[in-house]
């Protein structure tokens, strides 16, 4: 059932309304928004006709309504109680068109703002999607959220900006970008003053290996904040350390990850938590393939497959192969240009050392000594977490549920990147990681507000966890194939 308003804030498609610098707006318990100054003075500029925007009538829906719409061909999401059909925007959208249809149907809001950095650009797509808001007796969230906690969650993100935690700083992502040149340097002197002994390549292997995890971390925090003014220039810089540094597509990287981000650990949207036949992984998944008496390697023994086959193959041969195949079959042309770029450089500054042949092999050596590093890294903080199928949870239990801490140290925010905050990097994606350990006790305070478990553990405890998890779901496969 919808209705008709005739609505003052016609043609705001915005998150906020004009002179509003964060998102939050708060509403009473029937719904109606709390009288605040900033919305006051936009009604009356638009009223007085400064705006310039045409009037126009738009649509109030109820959440039963707003949830019908959650399909592949029917996409409508909420944010801050306005409501956007997306269906035809879903294939341009810069994160990938999956992103948004993992929230059709539901309220979007604390995602989009946790995902999205630069408010200004976002607001100007969204103006013509709208198509209307919640009905005023409808509440702000789904009925099944706690609103108490949601709004925490939003007063928690005023504060952290209200601290500049979201700005970055420019000097700590220079130096780690200085690392990487010079470790990149070094391995060449080295070659070219010792020449290409076995005892060389294995340790500029090693020097190389170090840039590569290095680069990971810098692409990543680029793939998900602006450290520079002008956007263009982060895009340039992440194609530069993703696809030239490291030889992967970025824009199979972006629309894998932010599918993460959004859906952690749910199935099947994570893309993360899908290992095909390899790995079965949770609690539902092995039960599933028990019932259905599916056997296509010996599960038991899947903790040992983990050691022999996903820290060594992860990075030169998983990820290799999907980057290259999204590449072709999506036509990123751009990408292919790059990644050809990362083959070239390697041709021209080690070829005359070892050769095409051995070029590649040295490259192939690269990748294989920093998969365990990687696989260890992003691995650790939710293959042992829960694993549920949709249950539409607010931001802050779907990430803390799913996600855990590595204690902190010199040498772990180093070797992780910082990644051992994933619950911080989870709850705001866009925020520096030179940060997360500065906000980690306000939200390990407002977890506990809610009662909410806030895991932190040590490092060699968290590498040990993968290989529980992974015995936990062979188990339940086996008490499901087996049983009579």
């Amino acid at each position: 059932m919808t209705t008709k308003l005739e609505d003052k804030h016609a043609g705001n498609g915005d998150l906020v309304g004009e002179g509003q610098p964060y998102l939050g707006e708060k509403y009473q318990e029937n719904g109606k928004p709390v009288a605040n100054g900033r919305g006051e003075i936009s009604v009356k500029q638009e009223a007085n006709g400064k705006c310039g925007v045409p009037r126009k009538s738009l649509n109030m829906y109820s959440w039963q309504e707003i949830q019908k719409h959650n399909q592949k061909a029917d996409q409508w999401l909420v944010i801050n109680r306005k409501v956007y059909d997306v269906t035809a925007w879903a294939n341009k959208h810069p994160g990938g068109s999956r992103v948004l249809n993992h929230y059709a149907g539901e309220d979007a809001t604390d995602v989009f703002r946790a995902m999205h950095l630069d408010l200004d650009i976002v607001k100007l797509y969204l103006k013509p999607l709208l198509i209307g808001e919640l009905a005023p007796e409808e509440p702000s969230q789904e009925r099944n959220k706690s609103s108490q906690l949601v709004e925490d969650v939003r007063e928690l993100r005023r504060t952290l900006e209200a601290m500049n935690m979201f700005k970055a700083n420019p000097a700590f992502f220079f130096l780690h970008f200085v690392q990487v040149l010079i470790l990149e340097t070094l391995a060449w002197l080295i070659v070219w003053h010792f020449g290409s002994g076995w005892a060389v390549t294995i340790f500029i292997s090693c020097l190389l290996t170090i840039s590569q995890c290095q680069s990971s971390y810098l692409q990543h925090d680029l793939g998900h904040l602006s450290i520079f003014t002008k956007s263009k220039w982060n895009h340039l810089m992440q194609k530069l350390m993703m696809s030239h540094c490291k030889g992967l597509s970025t824009s199979w990287w972006n629309h894998r990850h932010f599918q993460h981000h959004v859906k952690t650990n749910i199935h099947p949207k994570d893309p993360d938590i899908d290992m095909g036949a390899l790995f079965l992984l949770g609690e539902l998944q092995p039960v599933k393939f028990g019932k259905m008496k599916i056997k296509y390697i010996n599960y038991e023994k899947q903790h040992l497959y983990f050691y022999m086959v996903g820290l060594p193959l992860l990075m030169p041969v998983y990820f290799n192969l999907e980057s290259m195949k999204v590449m072709c079959l999506q036509r990123y042309w751009e990408d292919i240009a790059w990644v050809s770029s990362f083959y070239i450089r390697h041709f021209i500054t080690f070829g005359p050392f070892y050769g095409i042949f051995g070029t590649i092999l040295l490259i192939y050596l690269v990748k294989f000594l920093e998969s365990p590093w990687v696989t260890y890294v992003t691995q650790m903080s939710h293959i042992p977490m829960r694993m549920s199928k949709e249950e539409n949870q607010d931001w802050l239990s779907a990430q803390v549920l799913t996600t855990c801490n590595v204690e902190q140290s010199i040498f772990n925010d180093w070797f992780t990147g910082h990644l051992n905050f994933q619950i911080e990097h989870h709850l705001f994606p866009t925020m520096p990681r030179h940060n997360y350990h500065k906000v980690a006790p306000l939200v390990r305070s407002l977890c506990a507000k809610h009662g909410l478990q806030y895991v932190n553990k040590p490092m060699l405890e968290a590498f040990g966890d993968i290989v529980r998890a992974l015995k936990k779901s062979a188990t339940l496969w086996m008490d499901a194939y087996y049983e009579t």
